[in-house]
């Protein structure tokens, strides 16, 4: 769990890490960028399923909680995404604020969240965007997730390790607590970007592709020093999102308590 100063701020950290030291983050702010993901009002019952089934947070936009039940969040984490941007936009790796720290709050968020797309046309805008909030989360003492990925017209290779470090180090600069990023390719190359990185790294799920060896993924990904997962696309595409999820929840939970008693992750 990460070291900060603020009593309030470790409360809303415990939350989220609900006591352990790996945290599994469901991501559900998908819909805003590439259009529905659930339909016919399936949102609430996802979240429930994701809920009960182990994992420790999930990540919605601000119109998206008034959709789902308040219940859920008593084995849940809310985190409050305050970016949004579309891929029918002019530059789809555009991000902008659509929310803020105390609007989150008002929503009962434990935590809030903000992309940023390095190496993009618009990074500059995300960047100060990221330092505005690391302020407001400052202010609050709210824990803040940056989102920060390679990506854009200056990022050849988005997998480059050292990319992905710049991408992590870069979330620390500006204030985060955590940062979600994408897998550098293996449990070495993950060991070094968690050892540029003072704050905990998340990989993510990427894409559903076929085939894909998810887990054997992030499986090396936490091998690697990772301090947690934050998979969305798997669990909501997943014909069976709830069994998904208590497989990665197994994953991340599981073997970090044989890590710690001395066993094999």
């Amino acid at each position: 769990m990460p070291l900060t100063d603020s009593f309030a701020r470790q409360v809303r950290l415990r939350r989220l890490f609900r006591g352990g030291e790996r945290l599994f983050v469901v991501p559900l702010d998908h819909a805003g960028t590439d259009g529905p993901v659930v339909r016919d009002a399936g949102l609430d019952s996802l979240v429930g399923q994701i809920a009960v089934n182990g994992a420790d947070a999930v990540v919605l936009h601000k119109g998206a909680v008034r959709h789902v039940d308040p219940r859920w969040f008593g084995a849940l984490s809310l985190i409050v995404h305050l970016s949004a941007g579309t891929v029918r936009a002019a530059d789809p790796d555009a991000k902008y604020l659509v929310a803020g720290v105390a609007e989150a709050l008002r929503l009962g968020a434990d935590a809030v969240s903000v992309h940023v797309n390095l190496g993009s046309a618009g990074e500059d805008r995300q960047i100060a965007d990221l330092a505005a909030v690391s302020g407001a989360c400052q202010r609050w003492n709210v824990p803040l997730l940056a989102m920060v990925y390679p990506r854009g017209p200056r990022i050849p290779v988005p997998a480059d390790p050292e990319l992905i470090a710049h991408a992590a180090v870069l979330a620390s600069e500006l204030g985060a607590d955590l940062v979600k990023t994408v897998h550098p390719g293996s449990a070495a190359a993950m060991a070094e970007v968690v050892r540029s990185c003072p704050i905990p790294v998340l990989v993510a799920g990427g894409a559903v592709a076929d085939g894909a060896d998810v887990l054997g993924q992030l499986d090396d990904a936490l091998r690697g020093g990772a301090a947690g997962v934050a998979v969305g696309r798997h669990v909501f595409q997943a014909a069976d999102p709830g069994a998904v999820v208590r497989k990665i929840s197994g994953l991340v939970h599981d073997s970090a308590r044989s890590t710690a008693m001395g066993g094999r992750s």
